[in-house]
């Protein structure tokens, strides 16, 4: 059976997966994506775990000062990114999407230039770390405010229907945001309008540190889009090609005009909240060390490898190259300096006022 004859069903009791936790295909219909194509995903997974160990030196030697680590989030990520028309879409995403901004297309140099807060950052130094963004590439800057960022996408989704532009809005979030009254309303406003939106949680179970049953009697996040007469639906977030074929699927049909839908990508972060996190605290590191057993790279390199897709040759070119990237990157925005003082007096205002020419005349006889 080919996929376009089947439809995937919203809230199922157990998370959807193609693929056994042994990468082997497991799917009631037939795999029709090229090799090229696989091969690209598993490349784009592999860049953004090797980003986010650079993050972690980056955060060890002092040079950024916040990251919020999203290893075990790459095949949801590179599911997510892949799902959407990039450039066209609109994403908004959280501040563990790093990876997600990376697989969008977003310059290396320019995440390491956000990260740094350098002149390389497109968002002039403004955003802390962790907070990617990129007009040319129709993704909203991270907000820092959890769910803060749902309504604003529920508000895009309402123009692009009463506009007619055949545009998604796609919103990531952790499951820590479903607490949120700022989700409950995006979400509640988006079913009511039949916007063109498409919810998506990467549940990694804890938030901050509240484990997940101890912010919802929901037996899972997917559940809860019942209350807005919305679909839901439940993935194992572990699986690349599940969480791609499901997006896929629902953001297509919130493009027909279908209204919105709410996709919970079940996943496990291996390290801490955030570089300010001691997660040891909160859960056991035997729990960590079952869960990296399911890492979303190794599955899914034991899928191409049984393809006939990868070898050990394969791996190691490619993350030599991955390396040559990082560090041209990483080289590149250091070498740019820090970001300006006086960019924060611009594009404040279409044209400046007097009260602000006159403050950035004092900072700048005071820097001299």
């Amino acid at each position: 059976m080919i996929k376009d004859q089947i439809e995937f069903q919203p809230f199922t009791p157990e998370p959807i997966r193609v693929l056994s936790e042994e990468g082997v295909w497991i799917a009631p219909f037939e795999l029709d994506l090229d090799p090229a194509t696989l091969e690209r995903f598993y490349s784009e997974m592999v860049a953004a775990r090797m980003l986010d160990e650079r993050f972690t030196i980056l955060i060890r030697t002092g040079k950024t000062s916040f990251v919020a680590p999203h290893s075990g989030h790459e095949g949801a990520q590179v599911a997510v990114a892949n799902a959407l028309r990039k450039g066209f879409d609109w994403l908004f995403p959280y501040y563990r999407d790093m990876g997600l901004a990376l697989a969008m297309g977003v310059p290396l140099v320019e995440i390491f230039g956000q990260m740094l807060g350098s002149a390389a950052d497109p968002a002039k130094g403004r955003q802390m770390p962790s907070h990617a963004g990129s007009k040319a590439l129709h993704i909203f800057t991270v907000g820092s405010a959890i769910a803060s960022h749902v309504p604003p996408a529920t508000g895009a989704a309402i123009s692009m229907k009463l506009r007619g532009t055949g545009q998604v809005a796609v919103c990531t979030f952790g499951d820590g945001a479903t607490s949120e009254g700022d989700w409950h309303a995006g979400v509640n406003f988006a079913a009511v309008q039949g916007a063109p939106a498409v919810f998506v949680c990467e549940n990694n179970r804890y938030a901050i540190s509240v484990e997940l049953t101890h912010q919802t009697a929901s037996p899972n996040v997917a559940e809860k889009a019942r209350a807005y007469g919305i679909p839901g639906y439940r993935v194992d977030g572990m699986d690349v090609l599940a969480s791609f074929y499901v997006l896929k699927e629902v953001v297509e049909r919130s493009r027909a005009g279908h209204g919105p839908a709410l996709v919970e990508l079940e996943v496990y972060r291996y390290g801490p909240h955030s570089s300010a996190d001691d997660d040891s605290r909160y859960r056991p590191k035997a729990e960590v060390e079952a869960a990296r057993k399911r890492d979303p790279i190794l599955r899914y390199r034991k899928f191409l490898e049984g393809q006939g897709l990868w070898s050990e040759a394969a791996e190691a070119e490619l993350r030599a190259r991955i390396t040559h990237q990082l560090d041209t990157a990483l080289e590149e925005a250091q070498a740019a300096g820090e970001a300006p003082v006086e960019w924060m007096f611009e594009d404040v205002l279409s044209s400046r006022p007097w009260h602000l020419e006159e403050q950035r005349r004092i900072v700048l006889e005071e820097l001299r």
